[in-house]
C-alpha cells in the first residue's frame, strides 16, 4: 500500500517523552513489518497512524493525505534502560494541533496494541547465540 502525504509549513515544534512501552511496541512492530512502515487506524479519532523508522505521521480521515502532526529525531540512544521514556520532537502542522496531543498519546497505544494482537506470526523461529563472555 503506499500513501503520498502532504505537509503544510511548520507551525510549532515542541519536545516530548515517548513512554518506553509505546516505543518499544511501535518498533516491534516495524521489524515485523515486510514494506518498511506500519498503518496504525485510530479509529476513535479518525485517523491514520503511519509509522516508519523515522517518524510517525498522523492524518486525519477528513484531510486525508495531509500530514496534522509528525513525531520524529527519536532519541532512544539517551535513555539507560528499555523501561525509560524515550525523547523526541512533535512538529506540528496545524494551528488545532497542540490539542490533538494529549488525546493522540492516550488512543495511540490502544491502537498499536489493536494492530500487534491481529498479527500473526509466520515462518520458523530461529534461536541466536551469542558467544560466551569470556
Amino acid at each position: 500500500m503506499e500513501i503520498i502525504c502532504y505537509r503544510d509549513p511548520e507551525l510549532a515544534r515542541e519536545s516530548r517523552s515517548l513512554p518506553a512501552a509505546i516505543y518499544n511496541l511501535a518498533h516491534t512492530l516495524l521489524a515485523r513489518s515486510t514494506g518498511g512502515c506500519v498503518f496504525v487506524p485510530i479509529r476513535a479519532m479518525q485517523y491514520l497512524a503511519i509509522l516508519d523508522a523515522e517518524e510517525f505521521v498522523f492524518i486525519d480521515g477528513a484531510r486525508k493525505c495531509w500530514v496534522d502532526i509528525a513525531w520524529r529525531d527519536f532519541h532512544p540512544q539517551s535513555r539507560n534502560a528499555l523501561d525509560q521514556p524515550v525523547p523526541y520532537q512533535a512538529l506540528y502542522y496545524r494551528p488545532d494541533s497542540a490539542q490533538l496531543m494529549s488525546r493522540l498519546q492516550a488512543e495511540l497505544p490502544r491502537a498499536l496494541h489493536e494492530v500487534a494482537g491481529k498479527e500473526r506470526m509466520d515462518g520458523p523461529a530461529r534461536v541466536l547465540k551469542f558467544p560466551a563472555p569470556g
